[in-house]
């Protein structure tokens, strides 16, 4: 008799399969990023379909059979509107998602990651909240969860002779995971500078100060600088 697993998760993927299938990859509480098909999903009266929505929260169950999980029903536990309304929101939520499938392996639970998932999915929903670029959000779950997954970055220190890093002058080494110091800079080549108000921007974000985070004042090269910082570190990663 096939074991009926349940837990509360994420949709962050599709892919069609077959004439009515489909194979939906979730960030699970309980199981961590799985792929499950759902059997004649795509059919208008599918029991299923109206069970999950990409990026909602929903409470799935699912069979382990020879060569996949099929899913057996499901339910939406919060589907957050505010989020999928917002053109820019939704761009966030859409990255977030990307970074899951890219970085994570299948089936290892993180109960790390799936908070931070969830804080940050319920202030892009909320609509009270006034920051002033929804992609402050991404930055701080792409750090965080890097930070979980054992690659955090010391921005307090140089990487190589790890003394303390002045307020000027230090410089980003993807190789060497880390902040250099302009001493340590002189031995090396091919390396970026890193301003300093983009480390203080990266330090509040791993302190998980969320609300302090988004009450700061965000200049454009600021944003500038966090993205290339943290699309340089991702494609290193990935």
């Amino acid at each position: 008799m096939a074991v009926h697993y349940r837990t509360e998760a994420f949709l962050i993927k599709k892919r069609d399969w077959l004439e009515n299938d489909q194979f939906l990859t979730f960030y699970t509480k309980d199981f961590g990023k799985v792929e499950v098909l759902g059997k004649a999903i795509r059919k208008i009266n599918s029991k299923l379909r109206g069970g999950i929505e990409i990026f909602s929260l929903s409470n799935i169950e699912f069979i382990q059979g020879k060569n996949y999980k099929t899913l057996t029903d499901t339910n939406i536990i919060e589907k957050f509107p505010n989020l999928k309304k917002d053109l820019k929101k939704r761009e966030v939520a859409d990255k977030i998602s990307q970074v899951l499938n890219d970085l994570l392996k299948e089936e290892e639970k993180d109960i790390e990651v799936w908070e931070v998932l969830c804080e940050v999915f319920k202030n892009l929903n909320d609509q009270n909240n006034k920051i002033l670029n929804y992609y402050l959000l991404f930055y701080y779950f792409f750090w965080n969860i890097i930070s979980v997954l054992g690659y955090q970055v010391d921005f307090y220190h140089c990487v190589l002779c790890h003394k303390k890093i002045p307020n000027a002058n230090n410089f980003f080494d993807l190789e060497a995971g880390g902040i250099i110091c302009n001493n340590c800079f002189k031995n090396k080549k091919n390396i970026k500078e890193i301003p300093n108000d983009i480390i203080k921007i990266l330090r509040i974000i791993l302190k998980k100060d969320i609300d302090f985070l988004m009450k700061l004042k965000i200049e454009k090269k600021h944003l500038e600088g966090l993205y290339l910082i943290s699309q340089e570190y991702l494609s290193y990663h990935i």
